[in-house]
């Protein structure tokens, strides 16, 4: 190990790693295998799917919590829980989310140590090194939070879930941001940071309203899914409606209806793919979709379906776009002829 991470170890933030990690560092990489009965290169294989580095061949960075995360992993796959075979994609599955939520907790954590530092109330009987109260409050109200949510969510999934598997019939969309990079080239990082936030929170509020599920935000960009296709024409439309505004850059909307593999969180098939080409070829503000779905809003009153001029894009050479409307209250009435006849 450096000695600059030895320094950094001996601090009194090395509580605060053994309470994160389950204990101190102590093992390197061979003996974190052994000790899991996992064969190195298995090991290796699957710490790089959870996000990490590789360490080095005599650094002691495992702890008794790594070691028993990997037995628990060992249990799921011999209980049947997980596929052998699977287990990398499991752990991306699992890490990329938690990866992504601790960085934002990263700002939480520091802000706790810097109230504890600068003079928060000690525990009676703490000692110098010891969790300083205000991160060991902060992390037991995370746990306690975060578990909940993640049950609530599990059970809202296994709502959702398909009786035959991982196959379904959905509506899968796709809303991107129209001239992101030119639009963010003279931001600052926190101006860049609040548009982004303001994105995501905006999408992530119609989408959930909708019925529908964020299934991946990338960048400029939203994936999301609804079972119901008026619930995904209602979706794509508010998405503009919603997120426009003068200093913003415009959003723009690709639907596409059809049978989907879920699998780990995630969606796979062409009808992803087409969602994605829509969205290429759609106008800022507007919403386009494929064909299946257009036939089935036909059957909807309030949405008005164009057939726009067919276009070639990567993947699919004569793709037909369906430009969908609200219909406007005008169009609803019936005919002055119909209502005296």
């Amino acid at each position: 190990m450096h000695d600059e991470d030895r320094t950094r170890r001996t601090r009194p933030a090395a509580e605060l790693d053994r309470l994160l990690l389950g204990g101190r560092r102590q093992y390197t990489r061979a003996q974190v295998a052994q000790l899991s009965g996992m064969p190195p290169d298995g090991f290796r294989q699957l710490w790089h799917a959870l996000g990490f580095p590789e360490a080095a061949e005599d650094d002691a960075v495992f702890t008794d919590g790594d070691v028993a995360a990997l037995h628990a992993l060992a249990d799921l796959v011999d209980a049947g829980f997980v596929v052998p075979g699977t287990e990398a994609s499991f752990a991306r599955a699992l890490a990329q989310p938690l990866a992504r939520l601790a960085d934002w907790q990263t700002a939480l954590l520091t802000g706790a140590l810097a109230r504890d530092r600068d003079g928060g109330p000690a525990r009676p009987g703490s000692a110098p090194g010891d969790v300083p109260p205000a991160v060991d409050a902060l992390l037991s109200l995370l746990r306690e939070v975060q578990d909940h949510v993640w049950r609530r969510h599990l059970a809202a999934a296994a709502e959702r879930a398909p009786a035959g598997g991982e196959e379904r019939e959905l509506a899968v969309g796709f809303a991107d941001l129209v001239g992101y990079t030119t639009r963010t080239r003279g931001m600052s990082g926190a101006e860049l940071a609040v548009m982004v936030e303001d994105f995501e929170a905006t999408a992530a509020e119609v989408v959930a309203r909708g019925g529908g599920r964020v299934v991946k935000t990338v960048g400029d960009g939203v994936l999301f899914t609804a079972a119901d296709p008026a619930a995904a024409a209602e979706i794509g439309l508010s998405l503009p409606e919603r997120w426009g505004a003068v200093d913003r850059p415009p959003l723009r909307v690709g639907l596409a209806h059809g049978r989907v593999l879920t699998r780990l969180g995630d969606v796979y098939s062409s009808v992803v793919n087409l969602a994605s080409r829509l969205t290429t070829v759609a106008r800022a503000g507007s919403v386009l979709v494929d064909r299946e779905l257009a036939a089935r809003l036909r059957q909807h009153p309030d949405y008005r379906i164009e057939p726009l001029q067919r276009r070639s894009v990567r993947g699919f050479d004569d793709l037909q776009p369906w430009l969908v409307s609200r219909c406007s209250v005008a169009e609803e009435l019936p005919d002055p002829a119909e209502r005296s006849g």
